[in-house]
C-alpha cells in the first residue's frame, strides 16, 4: 500500500504517436498526445496534423486507433471515454483549461465535445502531475480548442474556411464555417457547425433505434497580445445535442421491467467560458497563468409522464507561475472550482412527487511540480499537492476534508535507442458529487461520507532504432472507496475498483508516412470481482484484448493521401452479472476496418477533397465499452452503425 506522502509523476510516454508524416527522434513514455508533435524532452510543439488525418465525428473516431482508450456507445450523446479500463470522471477533465463537471446522468456522455473544435487531445493515464488540477485519480484528460494561429498563416490578416459532409449511412449533412482574423495585436476566431440526419444502420442492416444526428456547435475566441508578450483571451465554446434518444440514451432497449416508451426526447448542453492571461515571451523566472473559467451542462429528459431538468456547473481557476531553470522548471500554484449538481424533477401526472436536490462542492489547492533533466539520460518528474474542500449535502449537510497528493516519475537513456521510464502515484480525490438524477433530497448523511484516494504505478520500455519504434508499458490503478450512491441506498455507499494491464506497440515511419500497431490487455475488478457495466458505472467496464493498426502515407507530388485504421477486439469471457452473483455473458469480439484517401490539388491547394468508408465489412458489432453486453436477455445494447461512406470538401480563402 502506498503511502500518502508519495510522490505522483509528470508523466513521460508510453507510445510515440508518430505525427501524420512526420517521423519522431523520441518518445514521451507516459503520455498518449493526439494533435500534438513533441520536438524536444521539455516542449510541445502543437499542430493538427492527427486531426486532420483521422478527421474524427466523434470520439469513437477520435481514438479508435489508441489501444488502451475505450469508447462505450454508438450515439455521441452516451458516449463515455474509458483510458486503461477507468472512467473518465476519475481523470482531470478539462477542455482549454476549465475543469469539466459533468457527473449529469449514467444514460449519457460524461464529456459532451465536438471533435471539430479540437486541435489537441492528450491524455496522461494513472500518473499525473500536480499541476493537472484536483481529482486526478486516474489520471488527467486535457481538450485544447483551435486558436488564430492554427488557422491563419503567418502574414496573412484574414482567412476562413467552408466544409459540407456526407454520409450515406443515416443520410448525414453537415456543414462547418469559420471566420478568422488578427489584426495590431487583436485576434477574432468564430465557429460554427450544424449536422442533420435520420437514424443509421447497423451491420445486419437494422435502424439503430433514435440514432438520428441533430448537433449544433460553435467556438468564439477573442484576445490582445501585445508586443512584449502580454496575452490575454476570452472564449466561448458550445455543443448542443437535440433529438429522440432511445428511452436510456446507453442502451438498445431493456427486456422487461416496466412499461416505458422506446424513445425519449434528451436536450443534452455544453458550455465553456475561458479567461485566461499568460506571457508568451517569458524571462527568466517570470512565466505566469492565470485562469478563470466557468463551465456548465444541462440536460433536459422529456416524456409522457414526467420532465427532468439537470444541471452541473463549476467555477473554477489558477493562478501559477513556471520557474525556468539551468536544467529544468518548478511550476507552483493554487487552484480552486465551486461545483454543483442541480437536479429538478417535475410529475405531469402527480405535482406532489415533485422535488428538487442539489449537492455542491468548493476547493482550493495549492501545488508544485518539479521537471528536471538530472544528466543527459535522465530524466525525472515529482510533484505534491494539497487540497482542502467543503462539500454540502442534499440536505444542508456539511462536512470539510483535505488530503495530499503526490506523484513521481523519471525516464533512462539505458543506451542511445533503449529508453526505460517508471512513475507511481497517490492521490486525494475528496468527495465527488453524486450523480443530479440520482441526487434525493431526503438523503440521511448522519453515517458521513467517504473521501476517495488512488494509487497507479507503471513502467515502461521503449527502443528506438532508426525510423522503428518498438514500447511496452505495464500499469496498475487502484480507486478506495469510490463514491457510488443510489436514489434509495443512501449517498454514502462507496466501491474499490482496480485495474491492471499492459500494452505493447510497434511503429516505422518514413518521410511521407508511418503504420504503427498497438496491442493492450486490461482487466478491471469491483470489490474483488470482475468488473460490471452496471455496478461499474462511473468507474469501469470489462475491457479485455484489443489490436489496433493505423497507417497513412502521402504521394506529395500529386497531393494525395491515401490511409486506414482498424480494430480487432477479442472475446471477453471474465465478466460478472450482479443480479446473479455469477459469471455473466461473454462480450463478442469484432474486427473493424476503415479507409480514406484525401486529395488537395497543387494547383488549389485551398481546396481538399476527401472520401472514406467506415466499417468497410459492414461487421455487426457492440463497442467493446458499451453498456450491458453481459446481461444477455436482459438487456439489448447499442450496436454500432454499419458501411457508411463519406463524402467532403473544404475550401479555405
Amino acid at each position: 500500500m502506498f503511502k500518502s506522502n508519495l510522490f505522483l509523476a509528470s508523466t513521460v510516454s508510453i507510445f510515440s504517436i508518430i505525427p501524420y508524416a512526420h517521423a519522431q527522434d523520441f518518445v514521451e513514455l507516459n503520455r498518449i498526445v493526439i494533435g500534438t508533435q513533441d520536438t524536444s524532452e521539455n516542449s510541445v510543439e502543437v499542430t493538427d496534423e492527427d486531426l486532420v488525418r483521422i478527421n474524427p465525428t466523434d470520439l469513437q473516431d477520435l481514438f479508435l486507433a489508441e489501444p488502451t482508450i475505450a469508447v462505450g456507445s454508438s450515439l455521441p450523446v452516451s458516449q463515455k471515454i474509458y483510458v486503461n479500463g477507468v472512467e473518465e470522471t476519475n481523470f482531470s477533465v478539462t477542455i482549454d483549461g476549465s475543469r469539466q463537471n459533468n457527473k449529469i446522468f449514467h444514460h449519457n456522455a460524461t464529456t459532451l465535445i465536438d471533435p471539430s473544435l479540437l486541435k489537441a487531445v492528450s491524455i496522461e493515464p494513472g500518473v499525473a502531475p500536480a499541476d493537472a488540477g484536483p481529482g486526478a485519480l486516474a489520471g488527467a484528460i486535457e481538450y485544447e480548442t483551435k486558436d488564430v494561429a492554427d488557422l491563419l498563416p503567418d502574414g496573412r490578416m484574414f482567412g476562413g474556411f467552408t466544409i459540407g459532409e456526407y454520409s450515406t449511412n443515416g443520410d448525414v449533412f453537415t456543414t462547418s464555417n469559420s471566420l478568422y482574423g488578427r489584426k495590431d495585436g487583436f485576434e477574432v476566431l468564430g465557429f460554427i457547425k450544424y449536422a442533420k440526419g435520420g437514424w443509421q444502420e447497423d451491420g445486419n442492416g437494422d435502424d439503430i433505434l433514435a440514432s438520428g444526428t441533430q448537433l449544433l456547435s460553435g467556438l468564439g475566441k477573442i484576445a490582445y497580445e501585445s508586443e512584449i508578450g502580454h496575452r490575454v483571451e476570452l472564449s466561448y465554446e458550445r455543443v448542443v445535442d437535440d433529438e429522440a434518444r432511445p428511452y436510456r440514451a446507453n442502451i438498445g432497449q431493456i427486456i422487461g421491467g416496466r412499461p416505458v416508451p422506446l424513445t425519449r426526447n434528451y436536450d443534452l448542453e455544453r458550455q465553456n467560458v475561458v479567461l485566461s492571461y499568460t506571457n508568451e515571451n517569458p524571462v527568466g523566472l517570470w512565466d505566469p497563468t492565470i485562469q478563470i473559467t466557468y463551465s456548465v451542462t444541462d440536460l433536459g429528459v422529456v416524456d409522457d409522464s414526467d420532465a427532468s431538468f439537470g444541471q452541473t456547473n463549476s467555477f473554477n481557476g489558477k493562478a501559477e507561475n513556471r520557474f525556468a531553470l539551468e536544467n529544468g522548471s518548478v511550476t507552483t500554484g493554487f487552484d480552486f472550482y465551486v461545483d454543483s449538481a442541480d437536479m429538478d424533477y417535475n410529475s405531469l401526472s402527480n405535482p406532489a412527487d415533485n422535488f428538487d436536490a442539489t449537492e455542491s462542492a468548493s476547493n482550493i489547492g495549492v501545488y508544485a511540480q518539479a521537471r528536471f533533466d538530472v544528466t543527459e539520460r535522465f530524466r525525472t518528474s515529482f510533484g505534491a499537492r494539497a487540497d482542502f474542500q467543503r462539500f454540502e449535502g442534499t440536505t444542508g449537510y456539511t462536512d470539510n476534508f483535505a488530503g495530499l497528493s503526490g506523484n513521481i516519475s523519471g525516464e533512462f537513456d539505458i543506451t542511445d535507442n533503449l529508453t526505460a521510464s517508471a512513475g507511481a502515484s497517490h492521490v486525494f480525490g475528496g468527495v465527488p458529487l453524486a450523480e443530479n438524477f440520482i441526487a434525493n433530497p431526503n438523503w440521511d448523511y448522519s453515517g458521513g461520507l467517504e473521501v476517495v484516494k488512488s494509487n497507479n504505478v507503471y513502467a515502461g520500455l521503449n527502443a528506438r532504432f532508426g525510423s522503428f519504434d518498438v514500447s511496452g508499458k505495464v500499469f496498475y490503478t487502484e480507486i478506495n472507496d469510490a463514491r457510488t450512491p443510489s436514489y434509495r441506498g443512501g449517498p454514502g455507499l462507496t466501491t474499490d475498483m482496480k485495474s491492471t494491464g499492459f500494452e505493447l506497440g510497434a511503429g516505422y515511419s518514413w518521410e511521407t508516412g508511418f503504420v504503427r500497431l498497438g496491442y493492450a490487455d486490461i482487466k478491471t475488478e469491483l470489490d474483488g470481482r470482475p468488473a460490471d457495466s452496471y455496478v461499474g458505472n462511473y468507474l469501469t467496464v470489462p475491457i479485455g484484448q484489443m489490436f489496433t493498426f493505423e497507417t497513412a502515407h502521402t504521394f506529395v507530388d500529386y497531393g494525395v493521401t491515401i490511409g486506414g485504421n482498424a480494430q480487432v477486439v477479442l472475446e471477453e469471457d471474465d465478466t460478472y452479472n450482479p443480479d446473479t452473483g455469477t459469471r455473466g455473458a461473454p462480450l463478442a469480439g469484432y474486427e473493424v476496418f476503415n479507409a480514406f484517401v484525401e486529395y488537395t490539388p497543387p494547383q488549389h491547394e485551398n481546396l481538399t477533397f476527401r472520401a472514406a468508408v467506415n466499417n468497410i465489412f459492414d461487421e455487426a458489432y457492440t463497442s467493446r465499452a458499451t453498456y450491458g453486453q453481459e446481461f444477455a436477455g436482459a438487456v439489448n445494447p447499442l450496436l454500432e452503425p454499419g458501411r457508411s461512406f463519406k463524402l467532403s470538401l473544404k475550401a479555405k480563402f
